[in-house]
């Protein structure tokens, strides 16, 4: 088996949050072809625990702790050099020396790269001999964008500072390695929009879900105990989409759906939850969980599954994995961008408080939504999206 060199900007286990499911695949699929050599970073202590399952699939890790607070201070010497902020936030002498060392001792010459921050482990002329292949999985300069155009103040200047600062440094590595994939075709086209001049190295593989493990012929406890249906919003709770996202739908679209259904119910299932989502624990029918061990028994045994958000790049895992779990899901145009387009499911789809609200109250009895397993089996299997990058290593 040949070696390769593998860099993530957070350990790839466990697969519970959108970044992580598809750096863990991408990893146990090169595991299968390649003995790899993993860095990467660890910036939950919770995760510490799962160093072993990383190791399983890995001829050697190198594991980085990172301080989620003094990294944003490590951040801002971005401002003074000029560059994106979340390279230095990802910057570390001790991840750059092992990553050096480890190539020269193993004479790699095939290097995946997840996420724009680590290419700054493998940028510059010593690494142009090798074969680098970066997944960018989404926009995140454009992300930035959003998030500007939402802000108003300093954050709003800095948010548009970081989106100009990153899309040219993205640019700047999408033409010296060999390829860049993104998470979905639409994903790919905006990049290609932005950045004309790397056109033809520019590819993407979609997310898939593991249909073994999210399958609703699997028994689960039900976890809300008695009461009326319950709509349920899975996700990390410290990520701003997610908190404002829940926070929308709290205000604008639940009490809604609670005024023609006063025993409805609303989880918000994620961990880390923010003190403004804590704060949402304290209305009618809105229950905060915090980390749960298992989401499948929140999504199965739920009504509904919702996808309410206004800021969102690529593919929604959220999406996907409730689908797999033939539940029906409620989501926004921004939630559903880059998914396979079928009629049923544009039927999902819905922009404004009241439209999501009727739709809401019209599938609240819970049945299970047999074409939603069947779309994901169809279009979302991880090995025949993966192929793509077994082509670009070859």
């Amino acid at each position: 088996m040949s070696k390769l060199l593998f860099l993530a900007h957070r350990i790839p286990y466990p697969p519970n949050k959108g970044d992580k499911i598809r750096s863990y695949h991408l990893l146990k699929h090169l595991a299968a072809r390649h003995r790899v050599y993993l860095g990467s970073f660890v910036d939950d202590e919770h995760d510490w625990q799962y160093r072993g399952e990383v190791e399983k699939l890995c001829a050697q890790v190198f594991l980085r702790p990172l301080n989620p607070r003094l990294a944003k201070l490590k951040s801002a010497l971005g401002l003074l050099t000029g560059e994106a902020l979340s390279l230095p936030y990802y910057r570390d002498a001790a991840l750059r020396h092992w990553v050096a060392e480890t190539l020269k001792r193993e004479g790699m010459d095939r290097i995946v790269v997840y996420c724009s921050s680590m290419a700054q482990y493998v940028d510059g002329p010593a690494f142009a001999g090798c074969k680098r292949v970066l997944d960018l999985v989404d926009v995140d300069s454009d992300k930035w964008r959003q998030y500007a155009e939402k802000q108003s103040g300093p954050m709003a200047w800095v948010y548009g500072r970081e989106s100009r600062a990153l899309l040219k440094y993205e640019r700047g590595i999408a033409a010296r390695f060999d390829a860049s994939l993104f998470v979905s075709a639409a994903e790919a086209a905006l990049f290609r929009e932005l950045a004309p001049e790397v056109d033809g190295k520019v590819s993407h593989y979609d997310n898939g879900v593991d249909t073994a493990y999210f399958d609703p012929a699997l028994s689960f406890d039900n976890p809300y105990g008695p009461g009326g249906p319950v709509l349920v919003f899975t996700g990390a709770m410290d990520y701003w989409a997610n908190v404002e996202a829940v926070s929308w739908f709290a205000e604008n679209v639940f009490p809604r759906i609670r005024a023609a259904r006063p025993d409805a119910r609303f989880y918000i299932v994620g961990s880390k939850p923010t003190e403004a989502v804590r704060a949402l624990g304290q209305q009618p029918g809105i229950t905060v969980t915090g980390r749960v061990e298992d989401v499948r028994p929140y999504v199965r045994h739920a009504a509904l599954a919702i996808a309410p958000l206004r800021i969102a790049r690529g593919i929604q895992n959220k999406v996907l994995e409730a689908l797999a779990m033939a539940r029906t899901v409620l989501c926004t145009p921004a939630a559903a961008e880059g998914l396979q387009a079928e009629s049923w499911l544009a039927d999902c789809v819905h922009e404004d408080a009241e439209a999501l609200a009727a739709a809401a109250l019209a599938r609240l009895d819970g049945r299970d939504n047999p074409a939603g397993r069947d779309y994901v089996l169809r279009h979302y299997s991880w090995d025949s999206h993966l192929a793509r990058v077994d082509h670009l290593l070859a």
